[in-house]
Order: structure tokens, then C-alpha cells, then sequence
């Protein structure tokens, strides 16, 4: 089948990529602007959303933290107002959070982590949703983790965030089937990038281990010996919002090449 059939369907849907800006977000963009999507992205990074709309310039893009309820009910109006309405929320913006013990934890960042990567796609989820009614249907799609699906020891808050997406995720599609409205859980695993590289040499310090021994030990663990692209990861999400995914919903969903522990 070419890929112009499986992306069948998402030319012309609206919409709204948070942390659009930068890494996976970015990624989608760029997967869904090719099949004729109509975007808006909103990002921390101010650095990123110029670059962003120098490569977009038809999109609306906004600074917004989506852990601030007065920065996503901002980026709702600016949506209605740029998109008039929404056919799909990509709900990506997560932070890595601390690494540490448990009790080598600071409460603040535990926190944060869990505002960011779970309560932010609670507060656009729940202003994005009248909108897709109103669409008479659409998709909603959060990014969870491999991390979602193992405990993850001394990233005890991110782990128990990504858990909660897909809690989130299955409870919303059974909330909104009966309105036309899918929702499901992507779950990367090792994403080759800045932010996997981070991880890998905080963890490494921690272990006093060289980079490519955390590295090594790290893909020990996946099926396919092998990180995955933040291109496989938006080529999950244009087929969700695909007709090819049409009757897809409350699934939680791997692109991490079969992460067997953590």
C-alpha cells in the first residue's frame, strides 16, 4: 500500500501538536504538514517556535507551559481563533525528571514532572475535547513511554507519570467512543536525541559507568538492539489520525523495538 494511502484522510484536520517545536513533536509536524494538516504547536522554548515558524509559516504556534492552566486556556483561544475549532490533539510535552533514589528526591521535581507529563495533558484534553465534538468526531493521541509499561528504577517520577497517560488513555476512550472521539497511548522507547542522551549520561555518572557502557547496557534491553527515531514515532501518529486508524482506540501502542525491561 503507498503511503499516500495509509495517510489517507488527515489533509485538512487541525491540529494542535504540544511541544511541537523541537524532537518528537517536531517530527509529527513534519509527518502530518506532508499529508496536508492544518497545525498549531505550542512549545516552552522561544528558540524553537521561531525556528519552528520559519519552516511552517502558515501554522499558529505559542509559548505555553500545558502544567499552566492559564497558558493552555491562551493557547485554546488562540487555537479557536487561528483553526476555528480542532480534529486532533497530539498530547507530546513531557520532561524527564529527576534521576535518584527515591529519597534522593527533591519533592519539587517529582512534581514538576508529574504537572508536565500527565496534568498538562489532562488541562488540554479537557478544552481540546468540546472542540472535537463540535468536529463531530477526531483523535486524541498521548505520548506515554516504554516506561509506561516497566518500572523504571531511580525514574521513579517519570515511570509513574507515563503509567498514568495510559490510566488517562484508556478512561478518555471509553468517555468519548460514543462521541466519534479515539483516543490512544503511543509508548516510545529508547529515542536517539538530545533528550535520550541526557538520560543515558545522568544515569551513567550515577553508575560510574563511561557513556557507551550505560549506552550498551541500555540496548541490551530492547529486542532489536537498536534506538528508535522520533520519525517512527510520528509515522505512528499520522496513521492514528489516518482513515487507515480509524477504528483504532484505547490502545497502547510501542515504537521502541521491543523494550523487554528497564
Amino acid at each position: 500500500m503507498a503511503e499516500a494511502d495509509l495517510a489517507r484522510g488527515i489533509e485538512g484536520q487541525r491540529v494542535l501538536i504540544t511541544a511541537g517545536a523541537g524532537g518528537i513533536g517536531l517530527a509529527i509536524a513534519q509527518r502530518l504538514a506532508k499529508h496536508g494538516a492544518r497545525l498549531f504547536v505550542c512549545d516552552v522554548s522561544e528558540e524553537a517556535l521561531a525556528s519552528f515558524a520559519k519552516e511552517f509559516p502558515s501554522a499558529g504556534h505559542i509559548k505555553a507551559d500545558v502544567s499552566s492552566d492559564d497558558d493552555v486556556e491562551r493557547m485554546f483561544d488562540a487555537i479557536q481563533k487561528k483553526l476555528g475549532g480542532l480534529d486532533a490533539l497530539i498530547n507530546n510535552a513531557g520532561i524527564a525528571g529527576p534521576t535518584g533514589r527515591v529519597d534522593e528526591l527533591d519533592p519539587a521535581d517529582w512534581r514538576r514532572c508529574i504537572e508536565v507529563g500527565l496534568v498538562g495533558q489532562f488541562l488540554c484534553a479537557r478544552l481540546a475535547v468540546p472542540m472535537l465534538m463540535a468536529a463531530q468526531g477526531g483523535s486524541i493521541v498521548n505520548m506515554s513511554s516504554a516506561a509506561g509499561r516497566h518500572g523504571y528504577a531511580f525514574r521513579s517520577p517519570y515511570s509513574a507519570a507515563k503509567f498514568g497517560v495510559i490510566g488517562f488513555t484508556q478512561s478518555l476512550a471509553k468517555e468519548l467512543g460514543p462521541d466519534n472521539i479515539r483516543v490512544n497511548a503511543i509508548l516510545p522507547g529508547i529515542v536517539e536525541g538530545p533528550r535520550m542522551t541526557g538520560v543515558i549520561r545522568a544515569r551513567a555518572e550515577q553508575l560510574k559507568l563511561s557513556y557507551e557502557e550505560m549506552e550498551q547496557k541500555y540496548l541490551e534491553k530492547v529486542s532489536l538492539r537498536r534506538m528508535v527515531s522520533v520519525h517512527d514515532v510520528a509515522a505512528m501518529v499520522a496513521f492514528l489520525l489516518s482513515d487507515a486508524g480509524s477504528n483504532i482506540s484505547g490502545q497502547s501502542l510501542g515504537v521502541d523495538g521491543n523494550v523487554e525491561t528497564l
